[in-house]
């Protein structure tokens, strides 16, 4: 593979507005031109017979409806091997959904929870998911244990160690983050995923920005359910998200819209899903090959090495702290910011965030943590560590207060 083009260079590779300094590819990723193009050749496909695109070619209808061998291309089974090839195991446990919300919402509507039982998150954790469970445990009457873990000082040792204190015998369900959110930590998931189910616990990770962020063998994390952005870091378009369920866990796990595919499987189920718009999901085997193509481990070792040391130049003219450790390190890391940027809360954060965008062109995430104010940077081909020292001269004209 060769080495990725990077910095300017890179940018010009995506409809990104070349006058901002863009260091939150986490929140959203960014997806490059050439994706785009091949959206856009799915929809006109679609459109050039929707008929026989939706009812032969994207799925089978008359297999779905009938059992028998069906005669169509099935294009997104097709996608679903491009993914098992990238990510492991069969392409027939691979599902597509459309975020990493969704695929949790669809696992925890179809897990059997009782009046009692404990359902165990690692925290912080990303709100979605927090409402997700807390709507899930007040309709069954089981019990949310948010696990608090320590921050900044966070090791793989003390993470394994809170979530084995919190484990109970009353634990069903364990969700675990593969890369947290709000701090950007890598965790040891694997590792947990095994204590989780050794104690009687279901395991439900959440890797919404592990895929193109780390080598991922995703069956071999030892889950029972795995779901994954592929917007982030793979770069394909916004609504696209892969669920990995194993064999044994398939039959119970539906999607939330009911559809024709009712009746059949796993993939049925959730392939069938109406007159939706199929195209970002027919992209992600390009996206796969895109991230190859700009030099695949090279591509994320240049965004973990970026992050690093963008980090901690900037901790170090802040007189502050960068984190997570270099070991639970992927392509983001925190910096802790002075105390003269304003309270610890999600006012100032939000005040902040605003100002460096409208003022000074910068989009990057601000967010209190543990008792003060933290911006969280994301280093993707087109960033350089040269988008850090912009930042702190914004940061030296902002105004005491944020």
């Amino acid at each position: 593979m060769r080495p990725p083009v990077t910095g300017s260079a890179a940018l010009r590779q995506f409809a990104l507005d070349p006058d901002f300094t863009h260091l939150n590819h986490g929140s959203y990723g960014a997806t490059p031109l050439a994706l785009l193009d091949a959206q856009d050749r799915w929809r006109r496909a679609l459109e050039r017979n929707p008929t026989r695109f939706l009812s032969r070619e994207l799925v089978d209808m008359a297999r779905v409806q009938t059992g028998r061998p069906g005669e169509g291309p099935e294009l997104l089974r097709h996608a679903a091997e491009a993914v098992a090839a990238e990510f492991g195991g069969a392409a027939g446990d691979y599902v597509f959904v459309p975020n990493t919300t969704a695929g949790i919402n669809a696992v925890v509507a179809g897990f059997p929870l009782a009046p009692g039982d404990r359902v165990l998150l690692l925290g912080p954790h990303y709100s979605a998911v927090g409402a997700t469970l807390r709507a899930a445990c007040a309709r069954t009457g089981a019990v949310l244990d948010v696990v608090p873990l320590p921050w900044p000082a966070i090791r793989d040792e003390g993470v394994t160690q809170a979530v084995a204190a919190a484990l109970t015998p009353r634990t069903r369900l364990a969700i675990l983050d593969h890369v947290t959110s709000s701090t950007a930590t890598v965790m040891p998931v694997t590792d947990l995923a095994r204590l989780c189910r050794e104690r009687g616990a279901a395991v439900l990770v959440d890797g919404a920005h592990a895929p193109g962020m780390l080598p991922l063998d995703i069956p071999a994390v030892g889950a029972d359910w795995y779901v994954g952005n592929m917007h982030k870091w793979i770069c394909a378009p916004k609504g696209a998200a892969i669920l990995w369920t194993a064999p044994d866990r398939q039959d119970a796990t539906r999607p939330q819209v009911v559809s024709h595919g009712a009746g059949g499987g796993y993939t049925d189920r959730f392939d069938v899903q109406g007159t939706l718009d199929p195209s970002a999901y027919l992209t992600v085997p390009d996206a796969i090959a895109w991230c190859r193509d700009q030099g695949g481990p090279a591509l994320r070792e240049h965004g973990r090495r970026t992050a690093l040391a963008m980090t901690g130049m900037l901790a170090a003219e802040l007189g502050t702290e960068a984190g997570p450790p270099p070991a639970m390190t992927g392509m983001m890391r925190l910096v802790r910011l002075p105390d003269r940027f304003g309270p610890a809360d999600a006012v100032a954060a939000d005040r902040l965030r605003r100002r460096l965008s409208a003022e000074h062109r910068i989009e990057v995430v601000a967010l209190p943590l543990a008792g003060a104010l933290w911006l969280r940077l994301s280093a993707f081909l087109y960033n350089e560590v040269e988008d850090a020292g912009l930042l702190l001269r914004a940061l030296e004209r902002v105004p005491a207060g944020g």
